[in-house]
């Protein structure tokens, strides 16, 4: 990585982790990586059915906080 690269890392590092998440979303988009269309086509799908689900009641959400602390137990 080039001294500046570094240094931008290491000030992403910084950011609060949605800000971190935004930034590596633009970056990878930035890339202009191909896009396969059914790949595309069925996170969509995806992404919908867990709306309805959630909209519906028949699930439930779970904080954030939650979710990594039980990813951390499980690697502890």
């Amino acid at each position: 990585m080039t001294a500046l690269a570094e240094k931008i890392y290491d000030e992403a590092l910084d950011l609060p982790t949605d800000s971190r998440l935004e930034l590596i979303d633009r970056l990878l988009g930035s890339v202009n990586l191909p896009v396969r269309q059914d790949i595309q086509q069925a996170w969509l799908e995806e992404a919908h059915l867990r709306r309805n689900r959630m909209l519906s009641g028949e699930d439930k959400p779970i904080p954030g906080g939650e979710v990594f602390a039980e990813i951390r137990k499980r690697f502890e």
